[in-house]
């Protein structure tokens, strides 16, 4: 029997009710495992009003009720990160090792949320003037929604929604019909941590459900995570209903290598930055920009260590890459690899044909290296989102940085090299919001926010860290002037000297 997942409304499991479906498939084996409701517009309406109506009280509820409920909410999950990794990899195909990965940084949220207390403290200045204070505090909005996508759905949440209800907020999440089985089991663990009912809501659907979420009177505030053309298009949307947006976009995240680095550290990081993931990921290294006379070595290298990696189902211990969410994400991924050398790329590893025996129906793809990538090429241009890496050379460092500054996307970059002068160039140089130093992957730990530049973000806050405690409240400030008490009328004995 096909299973079925519907919605979470109002602290309990909810039969969808417009009678639309979409299929869930195991990227392994290309089977239908799962049927999902898509949300009519009525089913968004109930979450958000389940959601408003729960903030009348969460709203005002103490900072130590909220981060009780919370700190039970991480424990749970805690225990039960292996079951929500194998649904991870059972509807998103990735490796259980880097779907317990993804549980663990959006752990890293939750910590942040339940230590809430300290980002919220306001601030006081005390006698502005005579007998005048004035104090600074956050409040929290109201109904706020999330809208995540395939690649991460555990921890793409996570980013969102401890911040949102540890500060008050209630929520209502769209998670990915691609994938949509983690975000009712994390609404499961929140209701079992004693999270009021209505705080916590998903609705899962297409874009009847998205629209709705950008349009409704009653959501003050939208985050999302996804490409970058439908990013713009929420955050032009929901800015246009009156709504505070962050939407995080797409990337083409590159590395500069410079001739005096470690190549065997730079082509590991390579490897594992473009091929982690299926290459599912914004913050994949998708190209590499090699300075100098270096490009041929460190090509080679990064061949040795791409041929080695094992590709299988998620689930097999063994397998050490799983396949793409869709078989129609798999074609679109294979277009770029076999249109690459027609645009002039060389193409030195040519994953397309490839298949795992006993499981042909699967979405599979393996490995592609393209070089010498000139950037007129499709293959640089486009975010591929799959295990594609191309690696482009140019002849001085000022040419690479050129080079990527001048992308359209500026969400991660890394530099590898063994002299300080020249990354500290870089750092304040390159056009990103996220930069590592012999990091592959910069993202930042949960108390610093993530959030790129350009195309790679819609809207002023970054999310997590501070960003996301700010996007979440709005300020208040609050002057107060109070007459001595030496000064009570006639009769009033406040037991203050009046010769004061």
């Amino acid at each position: 029997m096909t299973k079925i997942v519907n919605h979470w409304i109002g602290g309990k499991a909810v039969d969808g009710a417009s009678g639309m479906f979409g299929p869930v498939t195991d990227p392994a084996t290309g089977a239908v495992t799962t049927q999902v409701a898509f949300a009519s517009v009525d089913e968004v309406d109930a979450a958000v009003a389940a959601a408003k109506d729960a903030f009348a009280t969460w709203g005002q509820s103490s900072l130590a009720q909220r981060t009780t409920v919370l700190f039970r909410f991480r424990a749970l999950l805690d225990a039960n990160r292996d079951a929500i990794a194998e649904l991870i990899t059972a509807e998103h195909g990735k490796v259980h090792s880097d779907a317990l990965g993804e549980v663990a940084r959006g752990l890293e949220i939750v910590d942040l949320a339940c230590g809430i207390n300290v980002q919220l403290k306001g601030e006081l200045s005390t006698q502005v003037a005579s007998r005048v204070d004035v104090a600074s505090i956050r409040q929290p909005l109201g109904v706020v929604a999330g809208i995540t996508p395939f690649n991460f759905p555990a921890m793409v949440p996570m980013w969102m929604f401890p911040l949102a209800i540890a500060t008050g907020n209630t929520f209502v999440l769209k998670p990915s019909e691609k994938d949509p089985s983690p975000a009712l089991k994390i609404a499961e663990l929140l209701a079992e941590a004693g999270l009021p009912d209505g705080v916590f809501n998903v609705v899962n659907g297409d874009k009847v459900a998205v629209d709705r979420l950008l349009e409704h009177p009653d959501v003050k505030a939208v985050s999302f995570v996804g490409s970058t053309p439908i990013a713009r298009h929420i955050h032009t949307t929901a800015s246009a209903h009156g709504k505070r947006v962050q939407a995080l976009g797409g990337a083409k995240n590159h590395m500069l290598v410079l001739p005096d680095a470690d190549l065997d550290a730079a082509a590991d990081a390579a490897v594992s930055a473009a091929y982690g993931s299926a290459g599912e990921r914004c913050m994949a290294i998708s190209a590499v920009v090699a300075v100098g006379a270096i490009g041929d070595e460190l090509v080679a290298k990064i061949r040795e260590r791409a041929e080695k990696i094992k590709i299988g189902p998620g689930n097999d211990p063994t397998s050490e890459m799983g396949p793409l969410i869709t078989a129609a994400h798999r074609d679109k991924v294979a277009s770029y690899v076999t249109g690459a050398a027609a645009e002039g790329a060389e193409v030195v590893l040519d994953g397309t044909g490839h298949t795992v025996e006993g499981f042909e129906d699967g979405h599979w793809i393996g490995i592609s290296l393209l070089d010498k990538v000139p950037t007129s090429a499709k293959a640089y241009r486009d975010e591929i989102f799959g295990p594609v890496l191309c690696v482009l050379r140019v002849d001085t460092y000022d040419e690479g940085v050129a080079l990527m500054n001048a992308s359209p996307f500026g969400n991660g970059t890394a530099i590898f090299t063994r002299d300080g002068g020249a990354a500290r160039r870089f750092q304040l140089e390159i056009e990103a919001g996220m930069v590592g130093v012999n990091v592959p992957i910069p993202v930042p730990v949960g108390y610093h926010s993530f959030g790129g530049w350009k195309d790679s973000l819609f809207g002023d806050h970054h999310i997590y860290g501070n960003d996301g405690t700010h996007f979440y409240t709005r300020g208040k400030v609050v002057t107060t002037r109070w007459p001595d008490p030496s000064e009570a009328p006639t009769g009033v004995d406040l037991g203050f000297p009046r010769n004061h």
